[in-house]
């Protein structure tokens, strides 16, 4: 799907784990398989935090070289058709994290 989309012009596609199951692992194995498609400077991410995994993630990413994270301020947010699933990750924590790794 991402290789469609790039291909018909997206400029940007967010790799979301909307309900929150995803691990560092998952990730890694994701972003290498997406990235044999899509250039790395298309691509974001996009964490929901259901089991305390979102920030894990999202270091992942950054340490594979995404520099997009979308995050919600405090964490507002949810999937509607995903039930038990938690709201986004929040503004705040993504931000707590780059600062004490002293990423501006």
């Amino acid at each position: 799907v991402s290789k469609r989309l790039y291909s018909m012009g997206c400029y940007e596609i967010s790799l979301g784990d909307t309900i929150g199951v995803g691990t560092p692992g998952s990730m890694k194995n994701m972003l290498e398989a997406v990235m044999k498609d899509v250039p790395l400077s298309a691509l974001a991410v996009h964490c929901h935090d259901t089991y305390g995994q979102a920030l894990a993630n999202i270091l992942t990413a950054i340490q594979m070289g995404v520099c997009v994270v979308d995050t919600a301020v405090a964490g507002l947010g949810g999937c509607p058709y995903a039930r038990g699933a938690s709201g986004n990750v929040a503004t705040e924590d993504v931000l707590y994290m780059l600062h004490g790794l002293g990423i501006n």
